[in-house]
C-alpha cells in the first residue's frame, strides 16, 4: 500500500523549493526562475503547508533552511538529477543544459580571466545564464554560497568533487616610473628600501596567498589592500612593488618584471559539491572553464 500524500503536495513547488535553498533570498530565486517574487513566496507556503512542517527560517540575511529543509533538500536534488537523466534518456541528443549557475572565484581569476570568456559559454548554452561571483574569499558549497568554486586548494574535508584546473606563475612587478626613481633592485636584499604592496593580513582568506614573505622576509607593505585587482592597480599607479600573477600582468602593459628569479607557482582547483556534481549546468560549466585554462597554459604559465 502506498503512504499517503497530502492532495495539495505540487511536485513543481520543489523547483522553487531549490531555487531558495540555493540562493537564500526571494528576490535571488525569483530571478533564476523567472518570477516574481511574490509567486515564489507563495509556492514555498504551498509546500510547507503540503508537508505540514517549516522549511525555512526566515531572517534579515535571508532565508535558512530548517532540518526539514536541508533532509527535503537531498531528496529534491536527487529528484532534478533525475528529471535531467530522464530528458536525457527520451531525447536522446544530450542532456538539456539551462538555468543559473553560479560561480565563485578569487578576484583576479574570476575578473580578469573568466568574465571576457562568458560570453563563449552563453553562445556555447543559450539557455545558461551564469553568475559570476569574483571575490577574494573562499566560496562555501555546502551552504549554496556557488554551485561552483575556484580554489587555490584541494578540498580534504566535505562531499567535494575537486579537478586541477592549472598551475599559475607569479612574480615581483613594478612600474618603470617607480624604478626609474628608486634606488636599483640588483638582489632580494635591496628590497627593504623599497616600498611594497601587499594583503592586508586579516584578509588573506587562504595560506597560499601569503607569499611576501617569501620574497622580502621583515618587510612590512608600505599599501595594502584586500584585493589583487587594486594592488595592481596601485602598482600601475608606481606606489611600489608587487607580488602578481603572469596571466594578470599579461594584459597590463605598464609593469615590468623586478628580479626575474623570484618565481611562484600556485594552483588553481575546480570545486563542486556531490549533489550537484553530475547536473547538466553545472558539469556543462565546469567543462568550460577547463577547456578554457587548458587552452590558456601558456598564459598562466608562460615559458622562461
Amino acid at each position: 500500500m502506498l503512504p499517503h500524500m497530502s492532495s495539495n503536495f505540487n511536485w513543481d513547488d520543489l523547483r522553487y523549493f531549490l531555487a531558495v535553498a540555493r540562493t537564500g533570498r526571494l528576490t535571488a530565486a525569483a530571478t533564476r526562475l523567472r518570477q516574481d517574487h511574490t509567486t515564489v513566496s507563495r509556492r514555498i507556503a504551498a509546500l510547507e503547508r503540503a508537508l505540514a512542517t517549516p522549511l525555512f527560517e526566515r531572517s534579515p540575511q535571508g532565508y535558512g533552511l530548517t532540518s526539514a529543509g536541508r533532509r527535503l533538500l537531498v531528496t529534491a536534488e536527487a529528484m532534478e538529477r533525475t528529471a535531467f537523466a530522464a530528458h536525457k534518456e527520451i531525447q536522446g541528443d544530450g542532456p538539456l543544459v539551462s538555468g543559473t549557475v553560479r560561480i565563485g572565484a578569487p578576484d583576479g581569476f574570476g575578473s580578469y580571466f573568466l568574465a571576457p570568456r562568458i560570453g563563449s559559454l552563453i553562445t556555447e548554452h543559450p539557455e545558461l545564464r551564469p553568475e559570476l561571483v569574483a571575490l577574494p574569499r573562499i566560496f562555501s558549497l555546502s551552504k549554496r554560497e556557488a554551485d561552483i568554486a575556484i580554489g587555490l586548494s584541494r578540498p580534504t574535508e566535505g562531499r567535494l568533487y575537486a579537478r586541477k584546473l592549472t598551475d599559475y606563475r607569479l612574480g615581483l612587478y613594478a612600474a618603470p616610473a617607480y624604478l626609474a626613481a628608486h634606488l636599483p633592485i640588483e638582489r632580494p636584499e635591496d628590497l627593504k628600501a623599497h616600498a611594497l604592496i601587499g594583503y592586508v593580513e586579516d584578509f588573506i582568506f587562504t595560506p597560499e596567498l601569503d607569499y611576501l614573505p617569501l620574497v622580502a622576509p621583515g618587510v612590512v607593505p608600505q599599501f595594502r589592500s584586500s584585493t589583487l585587482i587594486a594592488q595592481l592597480q596601485a602598482t600601475l599607479a608606481g606606489i611600489g612593488l608587487c607580488v602578481l600573477p603572469d596571466f594578470m600582468t599579461a594584459g597590463a602593459p605598464g609593469l615590468v618584471p623586478v628580479l626575474e628569479t623570484i618565481s611562484i607557482v600556485r594552483t588553481f582547483w575546480l570545486i563542486t559539491h556531490a549533489d550537484l556534481h553530475d547536473l547538466p549546468r553545472i558539469r556543462a560549466t565546469g567543462d568550460f572553464i577547463a577547456r578554457e585554462a587548458r587552452a590558456a597554459r601558456a598564459l598562466f604559465m608562460p615559458e622562461g
